[in-house]
């Protein structure tokens, strides 16, 4: 009996012996590229994460891996300068394997982009991609710009930020919500874009001459919020991302999963924030502090091999504190508050709280798309979306009321789109409409007049867009190609304005517009490895409710506010000359000039009084039209020193005129000069125990000079000084059987310098923050 077991048990034993032997002969071949230039890459770590086995391609960029079995993997390829990709595969045979690298080579790009969600037509563009998102965790999404060249932030304090593109923001700068134009009350300096950034996959900052395919009134810029990509991995993944930051003892917690199947694949997102006072050098600010929690779900259906529809819907809840040491009671007091280099209310201790003054904003979006295709070179796209936003904030009010809100205002958006693409070697041209729908209205129970008005909005527009590709190709593309579009825009505005008479009364107004836009451009190839682009655009901007009816405190940005109802539309015509010089994978040179002019500029001058009211003494604002222009020059460069080290320039400038008074225009940001070295580790590190990738070190520095072109008279308080910021950052990361573990941490202001920023409102009252410390986990699954 033994002897039989025995010999069944070897014969199992030899059974199993063989299989594995058959099985785990194979082997991965593959090859490396940079996915712009299509050049190999050297010295890229390949792990196979379910065996714990990596190895680095050659000067080729080709790699193996033998003795593989016939099972299913995980891939993770990671550069110095790319993107880290995962691929999934099963593997039965031997396989080949072409992987292509996002190699971010340079920030500022010209890029065509084909997919459904971005234009056919090429154009300036900057990216933040998912690993800086990441990392990133604790910022907001305009934090998340400001290191891209031609980007600035115009700031309301530590906490309120919104991303200004060649001198513009808030209604002529375009931002797209995954595919949808973000829409809310975005018409204050202080009303961030509600929009959570880990919910994306990358950030995209078109700068090109015109904006015809997204949306009306855009001057010429579009930031892309883009979605992060479903993939086809049939298992369970996720990522977790926790990060805390000193500066205001902040945390951040993410957690995204997400799974796809041969009927359907989704991902769902939640990300919970709460920060307390920031501080500056050398005092805490009082009333800083945040709380913020959000919530996105995303489903894709592929019905046949032509037809894809996705659902998205987000939740995005926000409590953010203003500054108190911004709001004054008297004239005398908020005059000594301007030239103090301590704000009022300046509390010694930390605190969490969060009192008056203060915001609370909750954003909604649904939007559900549609792809149809014909053929290969036809389809169609619907997209219809619905918004809601919701504002409240609060002031500090006499008679226990401070709970009670000053402002109240609720928006309803509802759009639709319809959008013919058709896309062949030679053409490639897009035809759409787009309709929208905003109400806007005060809710009740304030006990104070409103800032704006009650509204309705219908906007209805129609474009055209094309590229003609020409000339014969080359290795770095086609010979030239030209772009061309036109787009025509309808608006009827319906508002109810209340007077400030007594007692007040009901003013009724009516505005239709009819506005159009152009586009024509040239890109070429002179020479090998040498683009140019110039591009030509016309576009035009109806006057906001905001700029035209505001009438009282806003209290986000401590100020009084005044419309003028007799605004006219802007128009502007801009024109953009890019070179870019990428001669190999280890240095890239791209340069921007442009030039842009306006007429019937608006803008929000500051006058010589402070206003005294019930609410507190404020200076006063009032909205103003001129004919100016805006020049400027983007600048950036990016080159590997040997394996390990690659150094990235930018520059930005930018130069405001208002040519009707010949004076320079306010709210120009100043010059930008940003560097940073990094050095990543060519070969895995053992520490603690455990082998670590990716080893990264990486020091920043940024100068941004003083604002001198402006007239004393131009604002109540002369711009700050020039100042210079020292910053640096480490990450690691280390893998498990079926898990990546990516720990990061960064350090901001490392010198502690005392400053304040041109761009942010209230440097009236207080300087900018001081040092800060992050401590970022990732955890991939």
């Amino acid at each position: 009996m033994f002897s039989k077991i025995s010999l069944i048990a070897c014969g199992v034993l030899f059974f199993v012996s063989s299989l594995r032997a058959q099985d785990c002969a194979l082997r991965i071949d593959g090859q490396v590229l940079d996915g712009t230039t299509q050049l190999p890459l050297a010295y890229v770590s390949v792990y196979m994460q379910e065996r714990g086995l990596g190895v680095y391609t050659d000067l080729e960029g080709n790699f193996t891996l033998t003795d593989v079995c016939a099972e299913e993997y995980h891939l993770l390829f990671s550069h110095i300068g790319c993107e880290s990709e995962e691929i999934s595969l099963e593997i039965s045979r031997d396989t080949f394997l072409t992987v292509r690298l996002s190699h971010s080579a340079i920030s500022l790009e010209r890029v065509i982009i084909q997919e459904s969600d971005a234009s056919s037509i090429s154009q300036a563009s900057g990216t933040v991609k998912r690993q800086a998102i990441e990392d990133g965790a604790h910022k907001s999404i305009a934090d998340l710009l400001e290191d891209e060249s031609g980007v600035s932030l115009l700031k309301t304090g530590s906490n309120l930020s919104k991303p200004m593109v060649h001198g513009l923001y808030g209604n002529r700068l375009i931002m797209l919500n995954h595919g949808v134009p973000q829409a809310g009350q975005q018409w204050g300096n202080d009303h961030s874009p509600e929009i959570d950034p880990l919910t994306t996959d990358k950030i995209t900052i078109l700068k090109g001459a015109t904006s015809l395919e997204y949306a009306p009134g855009g001057m010429g810029s579009v930031v892309m919020v883009e979605p992060q990509s479903l993939g086809t991995e049939p298992h369970l993944h996720g990522r977790a991302h926790l990060a805390y930051e000193g500066n205001g003892r902040g945390t951040t917690a993410n957690v995204r999963l997400q799974k796809a199947s041969p009927l359907l694949a989704w991902s769902l997102t939640g990300t919970w924030k709460r920060y307390g006072d920031r501080r500056t050098p050398d005092y805490f600010l009082r009333n800083t502090g945040t709380r913020e929690f959000n919530l996105a779900g995303q489903l894709k259906r592929q019905w046949n091999d032509k037809s894809f529809t996705d659902l998205y819907i987000s939740n995005y809840s926000t409590q953010i504190g203003v500054l108190r040491g911004s709001h004054i009671g008297s004239t005398n007091d908020l005059k000594e508050a301007i030239q103090r280099d301590v704000p009022f209310f300046t509390e010694e201790k930390f605190s969490s709280a969060i009192d008056a003054p203060r915001q609370e904003v909750n954003h909604q979006l649904i939007k559900v798309s549609h792809r149809q295709y014909f053929s290969d070179e036809r389809r169609i796209e619907v997209l219809l979306s619905t918004q809601r936003n919701e504002r409240d904030e609060y002031d500090v009010r006499r008679g226990g009321r401070t709970d009670r809100p000053t402002l109240r205002l609720e928006q309803w958006t509802l759009q639709g789109d319809l959008k013919y693409i058709y896309e062949s070697h030679d053409w490639n041209y897009r035809l759409g409409t787009q309709n929208s729908l905003t109400l806007n209205k005060n809710l009740d129970n304030t006990g104070v007049l409103p800032l704006i008005p009650d509204y309705n909005s219908w906007k209805s527009g129609a474009y055209v867009t094309g590229v003609r590709q020409l000339g014969h190709a080359s290795e770095s593309g086609h010979r030239a190609k030209l772009d061309m579009g036109v787009r025509y825009d309808y608006e009827y505005q319906s508002v109810a304005f209340i007077s400030r008479g007594s007692p007040p009364e009901v003013i009724r107004y009516v505005n239709q517009y009819h506005n159009f836009s152009s586009l024509a451009g040239i890109n070429f190839t002179p020479i090998s490895k040498h683009d140019l682009a110039l591009h030509i655009g016309y576009a035009m901007r109806n006057p906001a409710v905001n700029e035209l009816y505001s009438n009282g405190l806003h209290q986000g940005v401590s100020g009084i506010e005044e419309g003028d109802p007799e605004l006219t539309p802007e128009a502007s015509v801009k024109a953009t000359l890019e070179y870019d010089w990428t001669p190999s994978n280890a240095f890239s040179l791209s340069v921007l000039a442009y030039y842009q002019s306006f007429t019937n500029y608006i803008y929000l001058q500051p006058q010589e009084e402070a206003r005294l009211t019930i609410r507190g003494a404020f200076p006063v604002f009032t909205f103003k039209q001129t004919d100016a222009s805006l020049k400027g020059l983007d600048l950036s460069m990016k080159a590997s020193l040997g394996r390990a080290l690659v150094t990235t320039v930018r520059y930005s400038y930018v130069h405001g005129r208002d040519r009707s008074q010949d004076i320079p225009l306010v709210y120009v940001p100043p010059a930008d000069l940003y560097h940073r070295i990094t050095y990543r580790s060519p070969r895995s590190v053992r520490i603690l125990g455990r082998q670590w990738e990716q080893l990264e070190l990486q020091a920043h520095q940024r100068y941004v000079a003083r604002q001198s072109r402006l007239l004393e008279s131009q604002d109540f308080l002369a711009p700050p000084d020039a100042y210079y910021l020292l910053g640096a950052s480490f990450s690691a990361t280390t893998i498990f059987p079926h898990t990546k573990v990516r720990v990061y941490s960064e350090v901001n202001n490392l010198l502690d310098t005392s400053y304040r920023n041109y761009l942010n409102r209230q440097r009236y009252f207080a300087d900018d923050l001081g040092r800060s410390i992050v401590l970022g986990l990732h955890v991939y699954f």
